[in-house]
C-alpha cells in the first residue's frame, strides 16, 4: 500500500510514546498517510506525569520545517506543542514560506496530569497571530477557557465559546466535550456557517492519554486526503474513540490508546 498523502506534524516528543509527535506518527501511519516532523520540545514523561521539558531552538524548528518541505512538500499540516512565543513566531514565518493551505492546530497547554507545556506569552502569541493563519483548531474545554476567558459548563457555553473563537480569527473550531459530566460525549464543529455536534458515549477509562494529539493528526490525515473538513472531524472522532476502546492497558497512570487499532496486518506477516 502506498501512502495517501504527506503529513507534516509540528509538536513535542513524548518519552512514553503515547501522545505528542510519537502519538501523531503512529496515526497518520495508521491512517495509511506519511509522516514528518519538526520537533518544537522534548518532554521526559510516563504516564504519570511528567519530569522536564527542554524546549528546541527556535531556529532550528524552522530549520527543521524548511528543509523537509523543500524535498517534499506536504499536503496538510498538524501543529501541536509550541511551548515559547519565539517558537510560535519561529513557525508563523515558516509557514508563510512553505504555502500549505491545509493546516490543523491543536492549541496543546497542559498535560494530562496538570502539568502546563507552554508559557503565558506563547498563549498570547498563539491567540493573537497563529489561530488567523490555520484552517481549524481544536481545543478541549480548558483549553477553549484559558484562550478565551470563559467559563464552559454545558453545550451552549460550548457554541458561544466556539463563537468567540471565530471573531478572534478562527476559520474553523472544534471543542472537544471529554471535560464536562455526562455520560455522553458532545463535541462540536462550528464555522460562521455551521453548527454542528458529534454525540458519542463516554468511555470509563484511565487510558486516555494522547486522545487530543491523537484526534487533531487524525483529521488532518483524512482531511489531506481530500475529505471535507466536517467529515474528517467526524471520521477522526471515530477512530479516537476505537483507539480507546481497545487501549493496550500499559502504565500506572493516564495509560495510552491503541493507535493500531486501524491497521489490518497483511498474512504473511502473521
Amino acid at each position: 500500500m502506498k501512502p495517501k498523502s504527506k503529513i507534516l506534524i509540528i509538536a513535542g516528543s513524548d518519552s512514553s510514546g503515547g501522545a505528542g509527535i510519537q502519538a501523531d506518527i503512529k496515526t497518520v501511519t495508521s491512517l495509511g498517510s506519511y509522516a514528518m516532523t519538526a520537533i518544537t520540545a522534548v518532554t521526559s514523561q510516563n504516564t504519570t506525569g511528567v519530569k522536564s521539558i527542554v524546549s528546541i531552538d527556535p531556529r532550528e524548528i524552522s530549520k527543521q520545517i524548511l528543509f523537509t518541505c523543500r524535498d517534499i512538500k506536504p499536503d496538510a499540516i498538524k501543529i501541536g506543542m509550541l511551548p515559547s512565543e519565539n517558537a510560535i513566531k519561529s513557525v508563523i514565518n515558516s509557514l508563510k514560506s512553505i504555502r500549505v493551505s491545509k493546516i490543523i492546530l491543536d492549541p496543546v497547554m497542559v498535560a494530562k496530569g496538570g502539568s502546563r507545556l507552554i508559557d503565558y506569552k506563547a498563549i498570547i502569541m498563539l491567540k493573537k497571530e497563529l489561530i488567523k493563519n490555520v484552517s481549524l483548531i481544536t481545543p478541549n474545554i480548558p483549553e477553549a477557557e484559558i484562550l478565551t476567558g470563559l467559563k464552559i459548563e454545558n453545550e451552549n457555553d460550548m457554541i458561544k465559546t466556539a463563537q468567540t473563537l471565530l471573531t478572534m480569527g478562527a476559520k474553523n473550531v472544534l471543542i472537544k466535550g471529554g471535560h464536562l459530566k455526562s455520560k455522553v460525549i458532545k463535541d462540536i464543529f462550528v464555522n460562521k456557517k455551521e453548527i454542528r455536534f458529534f454525540f458519542h458515549k463516554k468511555l470509563r477509562t484511565k487510558n486516555t492519554h494522547g486522545t487530543g494529539c491523537t484526534l487533531s493528526s487524525a483529521i488532518t490525515t483524512f482531511f489531506s486526503c481530500g475529505k471535507l473538513l466536517n467529515k474528517s472531524c467526524e471520521l477522526g472522532i471515530k477512530y479516537v474513540n476505537q483507539s480507546i476502546r481497545s487501549n493496550p492497558n500499559f502504565g500506572k497512570g493516564h495509560g495510552p490508546i491503541n493507535h493500531l487499532n486501524s491497521i489490518t496486518i497483511n498474512k504473511k506477516f502473521r
